[in-house]
Order: C-alpha cells, then structure tokens, then sequence
C-alpha cells in the first residue's frame, strides 16, 4: 500500500527529529510527545506515533508496534527497525532512523521500483543485515508489483551463488537488445543493464556507487568513524597529572625523604582493659 505524499514528507521529519534529539537528555516517550504535537494533523502519522509510544510503554520497542500497522510502515521499516533493537547492538539506531528518512524523502519525491529496490538492497548490503529476512522484507513492500515480488524472492534464493551484477543484467533492457530476446519481465533500463555489465565480478558496492553517481538514485547513509580526538585532551590532562606527582615524590625523595605519614588513615583509639 502506498500512502500520500504528505505522509512521507511528514515521516521524513519525524525520523531527522528523533534522530537529532536522541542526543538530548530526555526519554524517549517525551521526545515522541514533543515530536506528536509538530506533525501535520491532517497526516495518520500522529495516530501512528500514539500506537509507537503505548508499545514502547509496554514492550520498550518500537518493532511490534510497526509490525502491527502493515498499512502504514512497510515491511522495510519494521525490518530495520527491528535489527537495530536487538540486544546485539551492532547496527546503530542513528543510522537506522536516518536510512528511514532518507528512503521516505525518496518516496515523496515520485519514486521508481528500481530505485527503491536498490536503496533498500544497499542497506542490506552495507550494514551486513541479513539477505534471508531482508529481502523477504524488501519484497513485501508495496511499491513492487508482482513481477518485481517474484524476482526479488529470486534474488534471495540465488544472492551469494550468482553476482548480483548478472542477477540485474538479465532482467535489463540491455540483455533484451544484445540477445534479442527476454525470458522474463524487463525490470531495468538499458543504462543500469550497462553499469551492471561494466561492475561484474566486483563489490556490489561499486555497482550501487556507479547507479548513484550516474542516474541519481539514493545514496545509502555510512556509519561516520568515531571523532577520537575528543577524548585527545582528557587522556593528556590524566597523564600530566601523574607526571607532575611522580616529580614531587621525586624531588621530596630528593630533599631527604618521602613523608609516608600523609598516605596513613587516621589512627584507631586505643582500647581501654576492663579493670
């Protein structure tokens, strides 16, 4: 089912919002209070945003409330979603929530099959989530109709024994022209046909880079590496402080001897006999 395009602009903004806001030093139920009262009222996204917060109330998570509401966050959604609760933690929220919104700007925007699938795939691809329940995900979304359902469950039976390059070769316009002929559906124009051809037997990596670089479609955010160079100045801070200790237990050594008495506690009271 797609929805309107006000819907998408409106997720859009509350994903960036929650993202951004997760920095701040409030709950998660009173950044979807505060996130509620700046949607459109005229979207279903507040109603939708009400459901999130009684089942992060109830459960903590987010998953089972989308998964509840099939007719407003697609498969996909949930998917990520999903992957970046699990107690593992290896898939950042952050990236999640901005993988969201960066696909919802791309639905408000007319968007393809093609392009979609792709950004999706990406996802999978770059942040190591699993082919098997993502592209099942990938494949219950409904901006595909059945011919692309059909292969997308293909490329999940066949992804890691057949290049993905050959896998969006052959259902290209390209392959039509060079054989003349096509077995199945043409899911693809001429110029991704090209750019898959030129990147076989390479990283899907390149492949999805080369169909940005040259048809605009979406790019997948990256994980940002973690700026070190602010703990830099706390660990020098550390280290100067034991520096300049050592030099005065040196330079006391020096004048004729440490003054141990300074480390002792204080002394216990002597107990009394009985008498």
């Amino acid at each position: 089912m797609l929805l309107e395009r006000e819907e998408y602009i409106e997720q859009a903004y509350f994903f960036q919002t929650l993202r951004e806001r997760m920095q701040q030093d409030m709950s998660t139920q009173d950044l979807l209070a505060a996130a509620r009262q700046e949607l459109l009222a005229t979207t279903r996204l507040p109603l939708a945003v009400d459901f999130l917060a009684d089942e992060l109330r109830l459960t903590g998570q987010f998953a089972t409330a989308m998964a509840r509401l099939p007719h407003y966050f697609t498969s996909f959604q949930t998917f990520v979603v999903s992957e970046a609760e699990k107690a593992e933690g290896r898939f950042d929220y952050r990236i999640a929530l901005e993988i969201l919104r960066r696909e919802a700007e791309f639905r408000a925007a007319d968007p393809s099959p093609q392009g979609v699938f792709l950004f999706q795939f990406e996802t999978l691809c770059r942040n190591r989530l699993g082919y098997d329940r993502g592209l099942e995900a990938i494949a219950g979304d409904g901006i595909f109709p059945p011919e692309w359902k059909e292969w997308i469950l293909t490329v999940r039976r066949q992804v890691g024994l057949i290049d993905f390059c050959d896998l969006l070769y052959v259902r290209s316009e390209l392959y039509r022209k060079t054989k003349g002929r096509a077995e199945k559906p043409i899911l693809f124009g001429e110029k991704e046909g090209k750019i898959a051809r030129a990147n076989r037997g390479k990283d899907p990596l390149y492949l999805f880079a080369a169909l940005q670089r040259h048809l605009g479609y979406p790019p997948v955010p990256r994980p940002k590496p973690e700026d070190t160079q602010r703990y830099l100045l706390p660990q020098l801070q550390r280290r100067v402080e034991r520096l300049e200790t050592r030099i005065k237990l040196m330079e006391e050594e020096v004048r004729g001897g440490i003054n141990l008495s300074r480390f002792y506690g204080p002394a216990a009271p002597e107990k009394t006999s009985p008498e």
